[in-house]
């Protein structure tokens, strides 16, 4: 009886060494799939002491290439040549001599039909931008959550009011009702910082969903319940920084994880630096080495074993989640080589994906720098197909702030900079917004005038690119204190039972904010099926007295763009348009559904309106 209590108690013990041993041990990727184009596999193990284990597998088609330990003897990195691999589970036994220490069961899965022809958000569609602490909240469960340092504080600007995954999910048919056909969420990986931890820019687990959003599944439930509704999902990613409260802070596996890594430098932000002929070392290297705060420790991209596990761990989600794009928070910032060959394995895993670069200059040159297929003289070569256009947003403010009385004021603004465009490899790409999480409100940014906010989305839906919406623009969300992040980002009204408006219902809503809704809906339904703004030619003609008029082209379909800025009616005259109109005399405007008759020699334009004109 007393041996058989030993061996009870033995066993007992070693189960619970196992199950402690288990709970210390950290796999990332946790598992991967059959059948990529690059055959590679890192493998990112973590514990107390393991490299001082011997890992082995016995699985065909997987081989073990290298085994790799660092200085911090808490690490091992495995390479994996997945050549044959066929999807199924193997085990990796982790041993001490010939005592097997660990097994871990890992998974080569199926990867989905197609995955890797997926089609990425194109100029077809419009992006709709989501900050999702203050878009919905759609679980309460979730608003405070054990473990997590920051809980649910809806009256601070700053702090977390409780929007979530399933919040968007559950208003899915309104984003698309609205006309919406892709969805960036601002990100949603967890951060567990001690506050303002609802933007979501301070990762500390690259490969879990922040629980107080929701859970990777939930993830994934957006992602597919989007699609079934004909909407992409662009994951926001952030390369360039964790936050200070990441689980490697507290065990960095080099000593070069970081860049001044035990010696925090700010970055200059002098972007300018990297492309600048005249530059010193010291100003390229403080911009993309240098952290944006003390909570953001700057990654080390140079680092093999780093630039490795971003990169898979950006595979690994596109694959997981089904993703239909990537919005690269800072795209600059990182070490440039790095960025390229990122971008450069990311799109040939997926030739159609698409990925958005943030690069914020209002320098049309900076920014077509980092394009694919520009020729730079330095010779340093992107992958990078998209970028968000903060030039053309600039100039739209100005141009629809500024008077006309100028030689190079007003529409000028705009219209020259739209002039730069020989600058980039392919400027229909590039992504156009009236505003985004980091500006003031667009309704803001126009003084509160709503016919200027129709005027900026009426350019931004029917000009080259792609464009993108923040949530609330459709009801004129505004900020009362410019430049306040957490006022920019105000709740939507109706994400909260307790609301009183609702913007999803239109309940409580002013006039002017319905009128401002069904604009916008009507402008973006029409525009899923207008080939001619997603595929056109764009002809435009030198701004006079106030009014922009703009032409797209494709084949037999013509569109007819014109922007009047005069708060009275204004006689257009339409000789100078002969090119374009050619012999065509009837035309609807896609918004109210008018006639205009093309055939005369001037057509009176509404005031301070856009017409968008179907020629037929």
């Amino acid at each position: 009886m007393q041996r058989k209590k030993l061996l009870l108690l033995s066993l007992l013990l070693t189960l619970l060494y196992s199950a402690a041993f288990a709970q210390q041990l950290r796999v990332e990727p946790a598992f991967w799939w059959a059948g990529m184009k690059d055959t590679s596999l890192q493998l990112l193990l973590h514990g107390d002491n393991i490299s001082n284990l011997t890992p082995e597998l016995n699985q065909a088609g997987v081989e073990l290439k290298d085994v790799i330990k660092v200085k911090n003897p808490n690490y091992l990195f495995l390479n994996l040549d997945l050549q044959h691999a066929k999807p199924g589970k193997f085990t990796l036994q982790l041993k001490q001599g010939n005592k097997t220490v660990h097994r871990y069961t890992y998974e080569l899965r199926q990867r989905a039909a197609n995955s890797a022809s997926r089609q990425g958000f194109t100029p077809a569609d419009v992006i709709y931008l989501i900050t999702p602490d203050r878009f919905a909240n759609g679980n309460l469960k979730n608003d405070n959550v054990k473990g997590m340092t920051e809980q649910l504080n809806r009256p601070d600007k700053s702090g977390r009011h409780g929007g979530d995954i399933t919040g968007i999910i559950q208003n899915l048919d309104y984003i698309r009702d609205m006309g919406f056909t892709a969805l960036w969420v601002n990100p949603v990986l967890e951060n567990n910082q001690n506050r303002t931890s609802y933007h979501g820019y301070s990762t500390t687990d690259y490969y879990k969903v922040d629980p107080r959003f929701g859970s990777n599944k939930e993830y994934v439930a957006l992602s597919q319940q989007a699609k079934e509704r004909g909407i992409k999902l662009v994951m926001d990613m952030i390369l360039n920084h964790i936050g200070s409260e990441h689980w490697w802070m507290n065990d960095l596996p080099t000593e070069d994880w970081l860049n001044f890594q035990g010696d925090f430098k700010t970055t200059n932000h002098r972007r300018e630096a990297l492309q600048d002929p005249y530059a010193s070392a010291y100003d390229r290297k403080l911009h993309t080495d240098g952290w944006f705060v003390e909570s953001m420790p700057d990654l080390n991209q140079r680092n093999k074993l780093l630039a490795t596990y971003l990169i898979q761990n950006t595979l690994w989600w596109i694959e997981y989640a089904d993703l239909g794009g990537i919005r690269m928070d800072t795209y600059s910032y990182p070490d440039p080589a790095f960025m390229s060959e990122w971008t450069r394995r990311v799109m040939e895993e997926y030739p159609n994906f698409n990925v958005v670069g943030e690069e914020w200059s209002l320098n049309p040159a900076i920014i077509a720098y980092w394009q694919r297929g520009k020729q730079n003289p330095n010779g340093y070569t992107s992958y990078l197909p998209s970028l968000m256009d903060f030039p053309i947003q600039d100039a739209l403010t100005k141009a629809l702030r500024d008077d006309e009385s100028g030689w190079d004021t007003g529409w000028l603004h705009l219209y020259n900079v739209l002039a730069t465009d020989f600058l980039y490899a392919n400027p229909q790409n590039l992504v156009v917004f009236p505003d985004n999480h980091d500006m003031d409100r667009i309704y803001t940014q126009l003084n509160k005038d709503a016919d200027l906010t129709k005027l900026a989305l009426a350019y931004i839906l029917t000009t080259r690119g792609i464009p993108q919406v923040y949530y609330g623009t459709e009801i004129l969300m505004h900020n009362e204190e410019k430049g306040d992040h957490g006022i920019i980002r105000t709740d939507f009204p109706g994400g909260w039972a307790s609301d009183k408006t609702n913007a999803f219902t239109g309940k409580g809503l002013s006039e002017e904010q319905l009128q401002m809704q069904q604009f916008t809906k009507k402008l973006l339904n029409w525009r899923k099926n207008a080939e001619v703004v997603h595929k056109g030619k764009l002809t435009h003609y030198a701004p006079y007295e106030g009014v922009y008029v703009y032409f797209r082209e494709l084949e037999d379909k013509k569109l007819m763009v014109i922007l009047n800025k005069n708060e009275q009616p204004y006689a257009l005259e339409l000789q100078k348009f002969a090119p374009q109109l050619q012999s065509i005399k009837q035309s609807t405007d896609v918004v109210t559904g008018k006639t205009y008759n093309l055939g005369q020699p001037k057509i009176s334009l509404p005031s301070k309106a856009p017409l968008i004109l179907e020629l037929r």
